[in-house]
This record gives structure tokens, C-alpha cells and sequence, in this order.
């Protein structure tokens, strides 16, 4: 819709995920390019001045060289359950709504929420609430960064024994040129005592963090209250600000550009890429294979735990899937070294006749 819409010189306000594949991506860019729209990502705390503002001062140094964003998506959910193929209801044009998307027959899981837990159609919840994590974590990085070098995740679907395919639980880590990483967590499971985690933290190397709201310097138990200025975006919030920069004709002025919403979007494909080519290990402490990388074993323990002694999954009695390292090229938008054939071949779907996404150079 996005790249339609650029085509017929419409301005476009596009719910996030902007792109389903590391290909639509940089297809979409490249029609903002071509055709001088403005490309706004609903990637909404992009209109936070308070969260602009303390990137700004996290870039500038007033903490420390930053070493980690970390977001987290976890909500309770529940089973989808199974549901057997039937035919589409008739007040559905199935055609036009599975648009690229290569899927058949039809069944009542696809519509009209629960198409992100599949892989043609969706991302599962790391590019679905996860891609406003994702996006604050990337922002807060150093910002000659765009891609990273590397990328891997391990998780499972767990408790559940439904249709879905993605991922309810996942610790992802992307690695950029300069050496800073995002990590991220998703556990999308229900439990009593459950801790809903929406939000985003800030490690850095020196031993601070910050977490909630507060810093903590190294050692430190008590958090200090932060106070930084607000920092530099359109103001009007989401929709003021996108109103704006279509008045203006200036796509720049967009809160959450083309280029934040591929960038942002394609650190979630690369990690869930590294998923889908992972292999399964049991369920077990051991399972990350972190060697001796202290930070990603630490915050998977904790992701473990949960699993463990909050959903109660047995060691040895369920399986994680463990993905691969896989390295990419922030240039060519192409993955490299081991694994790369593989990798390479999930960048963009096949898509279905009638609804070919147009190739970069064509768009």
C-alpha cells in the first residue's frame, strides 16, 4: 500500500511494519525517493520529545559511551487454538486481502488479528508491538549507524499448541559496525505474577544504566531521577506533525521517516531470520551458546527463568530453536559469509500474480 500509494503521489501515513521483508523495505525508500512523498512510520514515540531528548543527551555522552538498547515486548496473550481451512466469509474479498502474500487454503486464524503469528503474512509480535521498541532502541544509538553487522535470536513457542508459527518467546541481539547492540526480549505467554514489560533500557559501558525512567551508576541500588531537555522533533504530535510535513513538502520533517521505519524494520527481519533458520536444542540454561558474551547470557537467564519458573516448563521437556549469527552488509543489504545462501533467500516472499511488489530500481 505504501509503495502504491508513493506511485500515485499520495503522501502515506503507514502502520508499522512498514515492510514485511528486508526487500519491501528498501523498495519503499526508494519510491519516497523517486516520487517526493512524505513517508510517516507509526512508529508513534517518534513524536515523544521527552524520548528524542534523552537520545540526544544518551549520543552526547552525559552517561557514558552507550553499549546497549534494550527493548522488551511482553504482553500476556493467549492460544489462537487450531482452526481447520474453510471457505472465506463471503463479506471478505480474500483475494484482495491477502494481497503478495503466497497462502491457501484459507482458514479463520489468518483473519483479521491473528495473521502476524504466520510467516507469510506476518512478523509475530517482535515486528508487530515490538517494532515501537525496536525503533526507540535503534533511535538511541549512535547516529551514523544504520544497519547492523550481525544478527541472531533463540526462542520457542511455548505453552500454547496452537496453529501460530512465529515465536511467543525470543532473545534477539544485532550487532552494529561500531560495536554497539540492540537486544531484545519477547515473551508473550500468561501466567499469575506475570510482568508486562513494554519499554525500553540503556546499558552502558562503563557499568550505568539506565532503567525505568532512572540511571543507575555502576553499583548503585538507587536510581537517580533524569532530567534532560526536550529534544528535536515535528511538533504536533503523530498526526500534527504528519500533517506538517505534507503542507511543507518536506519529508524530512516526518516523525519516524522512510529511513528510521526501514532501518528499524529491518533489524526485526534479520533477528527473526535468524530464528527461522535456527535448530532445535533442549530446553535448558545451556541452550544460548553465549560462550563467554556476559551481557547476552545474563538477560537470556532472565528470559529463561521466566520460562522455567514462571510458565513451569521443565528442562529437557520442550525445545528452543537457537539461530545462527548472520552477518550482513549494511551496503548492499545482503547477507554474507556463513549461512548467507540460506539467509539471502528469506530478504523478500515470493508474491502472488497480480500483486508483484516492484523491484528498487523499477519502482
Amino acid at each position: 500500500m505504501t509503495i502504491w500509494s508513493a506511485q500515485s503521489g499520495k503522501h502515506v501515513y503507514v502502520e508499522k511494519p512498514m515492510s514485511h521483508d528486508v526487500a519491501e523495505g528498501r523498495i519503499c525508500v526508494e519510491a519516497q525517493k523517486k516520487y517526493g512523498v512524505v513517508i510517516q512510520h507509526g512508529t508513534q514515540r517518534r513524536s515523544d520529545a521527552r524520548t528524542a531528548g534523552l537520545h540526544e543527551a544518551i549520543q552526547a555522552g552525559k552517561f557514558g559511551k552507550l553499549k546497549i538498547a534494550y527493548g522488551y515486548c511482553c504482553k500476556p496473550r493467549g492460544s489462537i487454538g487450531i482452526k481447520s481451512p474453510s471457505s472465506p466469509p463471503t463479506n471478505l474479498d480474500w483475494n484482495l486481502w491477502r494481497g503478495p502474500a503466497v497462502i491457501e487454503p484459507y482458514h479463520g486464524n489468518y483473519i483479521h488479528y491473528n495473521w502476524h503469528w504466520f510467516w507469510s503474512t506476518g512478523n509475530g509480535d517482535l515486528n508487530n508491538q515490538g517494532t515501537h521498541q525496536l525503533d526507540v532502541a535503534r533511535w538511541a544509538i549512535d547516529t551514523d549507524q544504520t544497519h547492523p553487522v550481525r544478527a541472531r535470536a533463540i526462542g520457542g513457542r511455548f505453552q500454547w499448541g496452537d496453529q501460530g508459527e512465529t515465536p511467543n518467546t525470543l532473545f534477539g541481539i544485532a550487532e552494529y559496525p561500531n560495536g554497539q547492540q540492540v537486544m531484545f526480549n519477547v515473551r508473550n505467554v500468561n501466567y499469575k505474577g506475570y510482568q508486562r514489560q513494554v519499554e525500553n533500557e540503556y546499558y552502558f559501558e562503563d557499568g550505568g544504566k539506565i532503567v525505568r525512567g532512572k540511571y543507575y551508576a555502576k553499583g548503585s541500588t538507587n536510581g537517580e531521577s533524569i532530567s534532560v531537555p526536550s529534544g528535536k522533533v515535528t511538533e504536533g504530535g503523530n498526526w500534527g506533525s504528519f500533517v506538517a510535513a505534507c503542507r511543507a513538502g518536506k519529508p524530512e520533517m516526518a516523525n519516524g521517516n522512510v529511513y528510521d521505519a526501514h532501518y528499524g524494520c529491518v533489524l526485526g527481519h534479520l533477528m527473526n531470520n535468524s530464528y527461522r533458520l535456527g535448530e532445535k536444542v533442549p530446553f535448558n540454561a545451556k541452550a544460548g551458546k553465549f560462550g563467554d558474551d556476559a551481557d547476552a547470557n545474563e538477560h537470556f537467564m532472565k528470559l529463561h527463568s521466566i520460562m522455567s519458573d514462571g510458565v513451569g516448563i521443565p528442562d529437557n521437556e520442550a525445545e528452543y530453536i537457537v539461530g545462527p549469527w548472520l552477518s550482513f552488509d549494511p551496503k548492499t543489504e545482503r547477507h554474507r559469509g556463513e549461512h548467507a545462501k540460506a539467509a539471502n533467500a528469506l530478504l523478500q516472499d515470493p508474491n502472488r500474480k497480480g500483486f508483484e511488489v516492484p523491484t528498487a530500481k523499477k519502482v
